[in-house]
């Protein structure tokens, strides 16, 4: 009987690992996803504020969304007293609001770094994956940490054609 129980500990303690480990291959930009290491080196900070005719937002607008979407789903995730910004005022700049190559490169630093959190909590054993996250209504971190990739893969792709454009179009 022990070595049923044994069996099947290591069957779920398995299935677990395989399951941190596909999610942090979503995390890192693997299988069909741009990684944002890859975009962050491909895209020149100079143009993070180009307009694009017909798109209400630059290329950092979009980059610092990403950043404090992020990071209000990493901080949700721990803790109990995080206070998430209005929805979806405060999940945007101002329209007004322009980065510059330093902000493009303080963004894309804050970025990594909560991405590396979110991460490290799914690489975490300890972490219940499919725990219900007490303060939340019904969502787990199994659930935030693929709501996390989806949304950078989305816009990553966003901005991969933005790159291309602003690239490639002159300034008018």
């Amino acid at each position: 009987m022990a070595e049923m129980y044994d069996a099947r500990v290591m069957n779920e303690t398995n299935r677990d690992d395989s399951v941190r480990k596909h999610v942090l291959y979503l995390l890192r930009g693997g299988g069909a996803h741009l990684s944002f290491d890859d975009f962050a080196a491909s895209f020149p900070p100079d143009l993070c504020n180009r307009q694009i005719e017909g798109l209400p937002y630059t290329s950092w607008q979009v980059l610092e969304h990403m950043r404090l979407a992020q990071w209000d789903i990493l901080e949700f995730s721990r803790d109990a007293n995080h206070v998430s910004p209005e929805f979806p005022k405060g999940y945007w700049p101002r329209p007004d609001e322009l980065g510059s190559p330093a902000l493009w490169q303080q963004t894309v630093e804050a970025f990594r770094e909560d991405l590396r959190q979110m991460e490290a909590l799914v690489e975490d054993p300890s972490t219940d994956l499919y725990a219900k996250i007490p303060h939340g209504d019904g969502q787990t971190i199994l659930r935030e940490s693929l709501l996390t990739a989806d949304h950078n893969a989305y816009h990553l792709g966003v901005l991969a054609v933005m790159a291309r454009i602003v690239k490639t179009v002159p300034e008018k």
